[in-house]
């Protein structure tokens, strides 16, 4: 035989024992199987990776939309409010600039301002009352954003704009418009009219009660121009209200007095943060904690579940692992197959799971009268947690299977 023609055997009997390198398509087809013929199994092992996937998502989603509206009913007491007004009883009185509220409004944390001033002027039902008789009501002059400033909602009729506060007309609050005998305006009928000074003014509208303001709800509103025009207001305001974010503002206070009066600071009392804003932080960190705490235990849970599922398939599978290593299948596609097979449930599995929380997620909150919160986070979270503990939980499953030689696995011991 010549040399040539002995190579070509040898090399021929070379590719004949050479192991098949499986392409990443068989390799999905191996591990897609165990799943196509054991349709039940499977979809139980799906279903428990689903609940704890679906636990998680609903876990972390129930309290953060309960802390959500928790939330929301601490910023409304006032969380990111400050007020800036002159030190009181001081001889001369402190006067605080004219541009006060637009000069905060330039610290850059802050989001919002706006100012009231007392205009000293004397609020009677009628022309026929004394006139020095004020029911205890201040009339203060208000800029048109004041009820964003102060989280004030108007109860009847409408709030001072642009256009009526150049002409002599009042906002009532809660408390004023009680002493004054105006409970609500009827719409279609006249609206009602209350002295200032010696001048008729329109009552506009009527205020809920401000929690965060008792002053408000004790003062009759009048527009900046018109508290110029008809009451001989001087423009200095006497409270300007501030809101900034929430995480800003022991900053904002710290700079807000030499903001808003750079001439005389000391003069400026601020006040200091809500209490509620220290309840809402505290409440936040809390929640942080617990959803940290329910979400692992969620996973680990899911985790464990997958693991089980996987072990048990191959204890089920030691014949077809033992006729497919005599068939030549090697180490590495038998690892493959069954960590194929493991991160495929998972992925089913989660994506299930994904639905099934973020569907009660909603549904719950919705019952409860809560702003649903599902963090795409969570969702990312819950879904990549799934196939990473899928994967990590079909290692060890598939290296023992791909350990087992054909005799073992054959004779089933």
């Amino acid at each position: 035989m010549s040399r040539r023609a002995r190579s070509a055997r040898a090399a021929t009997a070379t590719d004949r024992t050479r192991p098949v390198r499986l392409a990443p398509a068989d390799i999905l087809r191996l591990g897609l199987l165990g799943i196509r013929t054991r349709r039940m199994r499977a979809a139980l092992s799906a279903l428990g990776i689903s609940i704890g996937i679906a636990t998680m998502i609903v876990v972390i989603g129930i309290p953060a939309s309960s802390q959500k509206a928790l939330m929301n009913e601490l910023s409304a007491l006032g969380t990111d409010t400050l007020r800036a007004e002159p030190q009181p009883d001081q001889k001369p009185p402190v006067l605080l600039p004219e541009a006060a509220d637009a000069m905060a409004a330039r610290i850059g944390p802050v989001t919002f301002t706006s100012a009231v001033a007392n205009t000293h002027a004397v609020v009677r039902r009628s022309d026929r009352i004394d006139p020095d008789d004020g029911s205890g009501l201040a009339v203060l002059a208000s800029r048109p954003n004041l009820l964003e400033a102060i989280h004030g909602k108007v109860r009847s009729g409408r709030f001072l704009d642009p256009v009526t506060e150049r002409f002599p007309t009042v906002v009532l609050g809660h408390e004023a418009g009680l002493r004054l005998g105006f409970d609500t305006l009827t719409p279609g009928q006249a609206p009602p009219q209350v002295v200032i000074g010696n001048r008729w003014f329109t009552v506009v509208g009527i205020l809920e009660q401000a929690l965060l303001s008792p002053d408000i709800d004790r003062a009759v509103l009048v527009g900046w121009e018109a508290a110029r025009t008809n009451l001989g207001f001087d423009g200095h305001p006497t409270v300007v209200y501030v809101r900034s974010a929430e995480s800003a503002v022991e900053a904002v206070r710290a700079v807000l007095a030499e903001t808003v009066n750079p001439a005389l600071p000391g003069m400026v009392h601020v006040s200091r943060p809500s209490d509620a804003l220290a309840a809402k932080r505290a409440t936040e960190d809390t929640f942080s904690a617990l959803f940290l705490g329910l979400a692992g235990v969620a996973l680990l849970v899911g985790g464990i579940g997958v693991a089980n599922t996987m072990f048990i398939s191959v204890l089920e599978r030691r014949k077809e692992i033992g006729l497919r290593r005599a068939l030549g299948a090697n180490r590495g596609q038998i690892r493959g197959q069954f960590l194929t097979e493991s991160v495929a449930l998972s992925t089913l599995g989660g994506l299930a799971g994904t639905a099934l929380g973020v569907a009660a997620t909603i549904g719950y909150a919705w019952s409860q009268h809560w702003p649903a919160v599902v963090s795409p986070a969570s969702i990312a979270a819950g879904f990549g947690g799934a196939v990473v503990v899928g994967m990590a939980a079909g290692v060890y499953p598939s290296i023992r299977a791909s350990r087992l030689t054909p005799t073992e696995a054959l004779s089933g011991t």
